[in-house]
């Protein structure tokens, strides 16, 4: 695909016309739409439609099932970038975990966004205030093809737990979550996500909700066995009903692509988002204190793509 394309492209150079052919319609896969991968899609894709004049390139962000999706659909060519929890980057590219027998090795890192902490929310009446507690309880896991879905059965895993040890291990969407734990159909949610969060503000507008601490041995050996895993905080007083900070450990989200995918697009992606920095952060609270140093290195569990790279040169940001 990938050999086509570029003929397309010195075809239209040596005709004297633009690199990128007209019209050229690329993907971006994000999350659901309560969610922060959600507006990191919309926002990239609102600052790419910004320059369609100059590179005539035309971005869509449709939501999607979230990370594990996103990879899937880029690696099969139906998407052309997306969003990513970091780990998932790193097991795809890798051939490891839930890629075990299905290693994406054209995965390309483009640039890392917000850290996402592994998130537990429960209904302040259901006798939760640590993970432990969980064991016997209704809990959403997340929806299959999510990245929080498959943290959390990391997370069983090194506990060595199973869905049987839950009353219910229910698997809605992020959009369908909050009210669920508000109708009192389940009594916590997890979630893997930036922060603040619409749906978690939703959720503890509607019932009183506490967010619960996700540590002890089996967390620490995570974070220290697995380099894309990291402790984290959410910060006091940004929920109703948690005034103190909360310990957890998360992930990055990243932005990812195929080594199919044309350096002029990536790069054209890319130079979207970096030229109008300043405008990209005011798009979600979550952007505030992104800087472009830690965006080029941190969480990225692939190598860069070339047109990323071709640009952080252009910076002087790498070498």
């Amino acid at each position: 695909m990938k050999f086509f394309k570029n003929l397309a492209v010195m075809g239209a150079l040596l005709a004297g016309s633009p690199a990128i052919a007209q019209e050229q319609f690329i993907t971006i896969g994000t999350g659901g739409q309560t969610g922060v991968y959600f507006v990191v899609g919309q926002s990239i894709c609102r600052l790419v439609n910004r320059g369609t004049a100059e590179h005539n390139l035309k971005c869509t962000a449709p939501s999607t099932g979230g990370s594990i999706a996103n990879i899937n659909a880029i690696m099969a060519g139906d998407m052309d970038m997306g969003v990513a929890q970091s780990d998932w980057q790193y097991h795809a590219y890798n051939g490891t975990s839930e890629f075990e027998g299905n290693q994406f090795e054209n995965a390309r890192a483009v640039f890392s966004v917000h850290g996402e902490p592994f998130t537990v929310i429960a209904r302040a009446d259901a006798g939760i205030s640590t993970f432990a507690d969980l064991k016997g309880k209704r809990v959403n896991i997340g929806n299959p093809g999510s990245g929080q879905y498959a943290t959390m059965q990391v997370v069983m895993d090194a506990l060595g737990w199973t869905m049987d040890d839950f009353a219910l291990a229910s698997e809605l969407k992020p959009a369908e979550q909050a009210a669920a734990l508000g109708d009192n159909k389940v009594d916590a949610i997890i979630y893997t996500v930036g922060h603040p969060n619409g749906s978690i503000q939703e959720a503890v507008s509607t019932v009183d909700a506490v967010l619960i601490p996700v540590t002890g041995p089996e967390i620490d050996a995570l974070i220290a066995e697995n380099p894309y895993y990291a402790a984290a905080k959410i910060p006091g007083g940004m929920y109703k009903g948690s005034p103190d900070d909360v310990d957890t450990f998360g992930v990055k989200a990243t932005f990812v692509t195929s080594s199919d995918v044309d350096d002029e697009v990536v790069y054209q992606v890319v130079k979207a988002v970096f030229d109008n920095f300043d405008r990209f952060k005011r798009l979600h609270p979550a952007f505030e204190s992104l800087t472009q140093e830690e965006m080029i290195s941190a969480g990225l569990s692939a190598p860069l793509h070339d047109g990323a790279a071709r640009y952080y040169r252009e910076q002087g940001w790498i070498e």
